[in-house]
């Protein structure tokens, strides 16, 4: 019973979408009707209020962070079933038609609260591949698989979960890899 509500409620804590709620109250806006219509931190960017898509990217990290911790703490066996029903709540939430995001903040927010380092090599990856070549989406990507290989290589540790998650970061971010093998995908302007 524990898991079950564990689950439940870091779903429901990771299916709050906070770029649509922002959005809509700041500027009377549907984050969906803009730019690619997803309501994450990167299209809310798109929107041109640089405050409004950072605003996202930390809700959406701490959304994670808050019921991963938790979880950690007093519960540590349900620790990735916490985990993954925050991710999952993210990008299919109840209240949107289970049309959400991407899933990246939400699996930052998850990273640095089960290790420090991992969620230091997602950034580090994140931030080295966008620089080179200013794609977000390539940059989730990379970053998202550097953690199972860095677990593989450095920690033979356990990484199953960690390539389930890049599995479901490259499944949400199907159609930005179509645009980018196209040559089609938008460039993203962070700053």
């Amino acid at each position: 019973m524990e898991y079950l509500i564990i689950a439940l409620s870091s779903y429901l804590l990771g299916s709050i979408p906070f770029g649509f709620i922002l959005t809509r109250v700041f500027l009377k806006k549907d984050i969906r009707d803009i730019g690619s219509g997803n309501i994450g931190a990167t299209n809310a960017l798109r929107t041109g209020n640089k405050t409004l898509g950072y605003a996202t990217l930390l809700l959406d990290i701490t959304k994670a962070i808050l019921p991963v911790l938790y979880v950690k703490f007093n519960y540590p066996d349900y620790i990735f079933i916490a985990s993954l029903s925050a991710f999952l709540g993210h990008v299919f939430p109840i209240w949107l038609k289970f049309k959400g995001g991407k899933g990246v903040a939400t699996y930052v927010g998850i990273l640095f609260s089960i290790n420090l380092i991992l969620g230091l090599i997602f950034i580090i990856s994140w931030a080295v591949t966008f620089f080179v070549s200013k794609y977000s989406s390539l940059s989730s990507l990379v970053a998202s698989l550097m953690v199972p290989i860095y677990l593989i290589i450095f920690e033979n540790y356990n990484s199953i979960f960690f390539i389930i998650m890049f599995v479901l970061i490259f499944y949400t971010h199907r159609e930005n890899v179509k645009r980018l093998k196209n040559k089609e995908e938008t460039r993203t302007k962070i700053y």
